[in-house]
């Protein structure tokens, strides 16, 4: 069972977070594989064919296949924060011709450990997920009337489901279910 809970966050900006029994390490190195992107995605436009560094780092620009509502695109993100094992973000744009003309939303994966474990218990790492549009191209229009701050939530809860699942090596929506919480008063 989940438990989804509302919490104060910016008002353009929506978290879930989620603990994990895997290591800050065995997460972040999925999270910075963007080949593995397509597979985490809770929201159904992901559909991979990264390009770029197979590896994110710091500064790192990597392109991915997407669609919404029949239409599809690729993306172009770039990595804007990245502390290795504790935090990796990407904002993404559309862009035509190298003009950035929508986007500017980052989404963020923050890495706390909470234990590192031992040989009888796995170690635990609180996993918050963020999807911040605070500094979005003509927010009003193509973020919040079509809605996808409510829409995100749910999408990004199923993302921390299927990262849990491919880290901690079972199936996407098994296992004790340890409280995944969602901010911004969005259940």
């Amino acid at each position: 069972m989940r438990t989804t809970t509302a919490l104060a966050t910016p008002a353009r900006a929506r978290s879930v977070t989620r603990e994990l029994a895997a290591t800050p390490q065995q997460i972040f190195a999925v999270l910075r594989d963007p080949a593995r992107h397509a597979a985490l995605d809770g929201s159904g436009m992901l559909r991979g064919h990264p390009d770029g560094p197979a590896l994110l780092g710091p500064g790192d620009r990597f392109g991915m296949a997407m669609a919404q509502a029949g239409l599809a695109y690729r993306s172009v993100n770039v990595v804007v924060e990245y502390a290795p094992d504790r935090l990796i973000a990407w904002e993404t744009w559309g862009e035509f011709r190298g003009r950035r003309l929508v986007g500017g939303q980052r989404w963020r994966f923050a890495l706390h450990e909470l234990s590192a474990g031992d040989g009888s218990r796995p170690a635990r790492t609180r996993v918050t997920h963020t999807y911040d549009w605070s500094r979005a191209r003509l927010p009003r229009l193509t973020i919040e009337l079509p809605g996808y701050p409510r829409r995100m939530v749910p999408a990004m809860v199923t993302t921390l489901d299927r990262l849990a699942a491919a880290v901690e090596d079972r199936p996407a929506g098994s296992g004790p279910g340890d409280g995944t919480t969602a901010r911004a008063g969005d259940r």
